[in-house]
Parts: C-alpha cells; structure tokens; sequence
C-alpha cells in the first residue's frame, strides 16, 4: 500500500474513533494531512467522522488546488491559515466536543489562557489555548483570525463551535484535541469549587522541559 493510502486509511481510522467516543456528531468536525509531495488529504463538506470513505478525501496538491475527490470542508480557510503560518504542520483537527464547546459560552473564559492549568498534558501537547470569538461556520474570516495569531498558537478554540489543533503529525493532533476536550470537562466539572491548580513556576517547567511554543500575551 502507499504512503499515500496508508494515509487516507489512517485519516478515516482516527476519524471513526473520535466520532464512536462521542467526540464530534452527526456531520460536524473536520481533519486534514499533509502528504508526502506537500499536497493535503481533507474530510470532505457533510461526512461524517464515522463514515468518511477513504477513496473520495478531498486531495489538494501543493499549490492548494482541489484536484480529486469530493468538494472539500467549507472550514478550508480555517486548515489553509495553520499551515500557512505554523510551517511544520502535518496536520489539522476540528471537532464540535461538547465540553469544550460548553466552557467557551461562559461568561468569564479567559481568551488569553482558555484551558486551566488542572494537568500538565494540555500544556505539554499544545501550550497555550487562544479562545477565538465567535464566527459563522465557513467564515473566511476565521482563517484571518488564525493568520492574525502569526503561528504562535498550536490550538485555539472557536466560540461557541469547537476546537482546532495543528500538530506535527497526524496521531499528535488527535491526541492533543482528545485532551483539550478532557481538560475542558475537568474545567467543567471543577466548576465552583476551589482546585489546587497548576503554579506558574510548574507551567513554566513544563513550558521549558517540553519546548513547547509559548508567549507572554
């Protein structure tokens, strides 16, 4: 088998399992990879994580031309800005989980630092979480917001709609989107009590030992 296909199978693999654990529905969320001669494999507009079909991924070449399979996710401006501005992306997940999407409409989430400092994973698989404002869904204004981020955030949150994390590879940035979701419900189920949280100086550790993209926004 191809890399190549090797990498659709793969894409579709990780899709169903976030979509059979209840972390996006229906027909929302959207995934996209770089291929090996730089193009990009997307979930088509409409499909479902658990049903998306290897064979008809959108697949862009290195010019950013739809050349084969179905009509692309309309969030395209949203995939196009992370790999733009962050150059070692090798892939982008957006998902509608509900925790995360819960934590955003409350009053006082923080923009600047969206997820608490409760466990050291969030920080060491994705830094510091920009908490975006509310955009229609295919907004191509979205992908300016992330653009107007100049590649300092690895992740960042969608008002009242879901998260999106750029990683390295494709496994990261699942496994990254699956904690930010984790995080997010512990944020949640912490609500009104009084958590011993992480210190800035354990932040700052992590932040150090795991290299991890970070700025003082």
């Amino acid at each position: 088998m191809s890399a190549e296909n090797q990498l659709r199978e793969r894409i579709c693999e990780l899709a169903r399992s976030m979509f059979d654990r209840g972390l996006t529905a229906g027909s929302t969320g959207n995934i996209s990879a770089r291929t090996e001669d730089g193009g990009l494999l997307v979930s088509p507009t409409g499909t479902s994580f658990g049903r998306l079909d290897p064979a008809r991924l959108s697949r862009f070449d290195a010019r950013g031309r739809h050349i084969d399979g179905d009509r692309p996710t309309k969030e395209m401006p949203l995939h196009s800005a992370f790999y733009e501005t962050r150059g070692r992306t090798a892939a982008v997940v957006h998902l509608h989980s509900c925790h995360a999407v819960a934590l955003s409409a409350l009053p006082d989430a923080d923009a600047q630092d969206f997820l608490p400092p409760i466990t050291p994973y969030a920080f060491m698989q994705m830094g510091r979480v920009q908490l975006l404002p509310y955009f229609r869904p295919g907004d191509p204004a979205i992908g300016d917001a992330v653009r107007g981020l100049a590649g300092k955030r690895s992740a960042v949150m969608l008002a009242n709609h879901g998260p999106v994390v750029a990683g390295l590879d494709l496994e990261g940035a699942c496994n990254a989107i699956e904690e930010l979701e984790a995080t997010a419900r512990l944020a949640l189920l912490l609500r009104g009590t009084t958590p011993n949280m992480l210190t800035p100086e354990q932040v700052a550790e992590l932040v150090r030992i795991h290299d991890v993209a970070w700025d003082e926004a």
